[in-house]
């Protein structure tokens, strides 16, 4: 399951980017598989936590996979493959609250798909 869970947000994540940027790098697929197996497993541990919380908690964690993978892929290695430093608020141009706030919004979507999938899944057994 977790490895179909990490093929989910590696392609969803990558797709999500084609969609808006027009193109996509390999790190930002393995790092979108890493988030949501992340929020997978944390959603298994907090099931019962209020949507919101989840959802804030889901952009925090997001933004920090964000920040760590960009300190390494863009300061360290220089590939490039984002630059927040002209958005405000930003931190050493690889996060931004606006795009914290856009993760808290993606979070909020993918909460309500996998608490309808889940009730779809628990009905649906005998």
């Amino acid at each position: 399951m977790s490895i179909f869970i990490f093929a989910i947000g590696a392609l969803g994540y990558g797709g999500l980017e084609i969609l808006f940027r027009g193109y996509t790098h390999w790190t930002m697929m393995l790092t979108g598989g890493a988030c949501l197996l992340t929020l997978y497993y944390l959603d298994q541990q907090f099931n019962k936590a209020p949507l919101l919380l989840k959802a804030a908690g889901g952009a925090i964690i997001i933004t920090i996979y964000e920040f760590a993978v960009g300190l390494i892929v863009n300061l360290w290695y220089g590939w490039h493959v984002w630059d927040y430093s002209l958005l405000p608020g930003n931190l050493l141009g690889q996060v931004c609250p606006l795009f914290t706030a856009i993760w808290f919004f993606l979070c909020l979507g993918l909460s309500l798909v996998s608490k309808g999938l889940c009730g779809r899944i628990h009905h649906s057994q005998p």
